[in-house]
């Protein structure tokens, strides 16, 4: 039993917290969609990835060192301190230690380390890629939400319109000064609306559903939104093509990762050719032994351990001469790598003013859109009151009240449109700037 009171407890507490969650707003939204989502994290563990490289890449100037121990055992016939084979078993124990380091191998490790360093500059850009197509899906999302509540809201207003008049007509129907069916046209349209009203509360769940999948959210049933401040028409700044385009040529993640990736493949060609040219490294080895000859004497470990110790310096040239072309093949590819990396870095600048000569004439569509709805929004409400004043007097059919009410309905809904449309559109050019 006190379990079962435990478990309602935290249900309850679960369900007030949940209810009095507080709205959300655009920069909560983008910060959870940044945290959640895994596009995100697969990219931050491929930037490690480059990062690991770029890191091994300058440790392989360092020289290494290694230790070594063996134990060998003969049977038969070994050879013995007067150098001379005996038949009986032996055993051999050695160790060693000892270290080498490049001295020359034609730069290839220094263009290897600016590689890797630009491929992981080139990684951290397509991080940041990755963040800003999060960060736009989000505001697209934002923004549908605010549009479908306002939608909602005139669609609420207009049901209570409706309402207000059919109870008004009760009255007259009941003193016998209105007919009986006119007030059925007037249930009917209240029908129409209240249908209109559902429709828009479930295009509004499904907005916020499709915020919380973006989020990566497990619950929207609480999920609810608060409006940004900057979202009247003074607050906007309608940036040019021009302007944008000029600065987004310095600043976007995708060009600066096209150009990381193209310098990434031009050291790539230098390390290449770096194999035509000879490699010297240094090496050093300490090392000693013990041996045991069964059946004669032998000095012990540790007199052998101090006397078999030899130290080894040497010095290690190679010089390539024929290696089947493979090193000449190998800079040809190197190169073709670079030719079309070049063409991706062309493309990206393309793809970019495309993009944003798209987004400013949607922006100037918008806006014209809206600036025209505003002005058919102030006719569209002179229309509507004069048909009202004109049906209260008589002189105006229901059908003529339904008309312009319909007409006020539609300008409204396409004003709510447009003004976000221009809102999107303006704060896509700021994004891609």
């Amino acid at each position: 039993m006190r379990t079962k009171i435990y478990i309602i407890l935290v249900a309850l507490l679960a369900t007030s917290f949940m209810s009095a969650q507080k709205p959300w707003t655009l920069q909560q939204c983008v910060d959870t969609a940044l945290a959640n989502n895994r596009n995100v994290k697969q990219q931050a563990l491929t930037r490690k990835t480059r990062e690991v490289a770029y890191e091994q890449a300058r440790n392989n100037l360092l020289p290494n060192l290694n230790a070594s121990a063996s134990q060998n055992f003969n049977f038969g016939r070994s050879l013995g301190v007067n150098n001379v084979y005996q038949n009986t078993n032996s055993s051999q124990t050695s160790f060693g230690i000892g270290s080498s380091v490049t001295l020359f191998n034609g730069l290839k490790m220094k263009y290897n380390i600016e590689a890797k360093n630009a491929d992981m500059k080139a990684s951290e850009a397509d991080l940041e890629k990755t963040k800003q197509d999060i960060t736009m899906s989000v505001a697209a999302g934002f923004l549908q939400i605010l549009l479908n509540k306002e939608l909602l809201q005139i669609a609420t207003d207009q049901l209570e319109l409706t309402k207000t008049k059919i109870e008004q007509r009760k009255g007259l129907v009941a003193a016998g000064k209105m007919a009986e069916g006119e007030m059925y046209d007037l249930l009917a349209q209240g029908a129409k609306e209240e249908q209109s009203k559902i429709q828009a509360e479930n295009t509004l769940k499904l907005s916020l559903l499709d915020l919380a999948q973006i989020l990566e959210l497990d619950n929207f049933e609480n999920l609810d939104i608060v409006a940004p401040e900057n979202l009247s028409e003074s607050d906007l700044h309608l940036l040019s093509a021009d302007e944008v385009y000029n600065s987004a040529i310095t600043h976007r993640p995708e060009i600066i990762g096209a150009e990381y990736r193209l310098k990434s493949s031009e050291n790539n060609v230098l390390v290449s050719k770096a194999d035509f040219y000879p490699s010297l490294s240094f090496g050093a080895q300490v090392g000693t032994g013990y041996y045991n000859l069964r059946g004669i004497p032998n000095n012990s470990f540790s007199q052998q351990f101090s006397n078999n110790m030899s130290t080894l310096l040497g010095f290690n040239l190679n010089i390539p001469i024929f290696n089947k072309f493979a090193i000449r093949n190998q800079v040809r590819t190197a190169q073709i790598g670079v030719q079309s990396n070049k063409l991706n870095v062309e493309n990206a600048k393309i793809e970019l003013k495309k993009s944003i000569q798209q987004a400013y004439y949607n922006a100037l569509g918008a806006k014209s859109r809206w600036q025209a709805a505003n002005k058919s929004e102030i006719a569209s409400q002179e229309a509507y009151r004069f048909t009202n004043q004109k049906y209260e007097a008589g002189r105006a059919t229901l059908y003529e009240l339904y008309q312009a009410k319909s007409n006020l309905t539609q300008v409204l809904s396409e004003q709510a449109q447009a003004k976000y449309d221009y809102f999107f559109r303006v704060k896509m050019l700021e994004l891609l700037k």
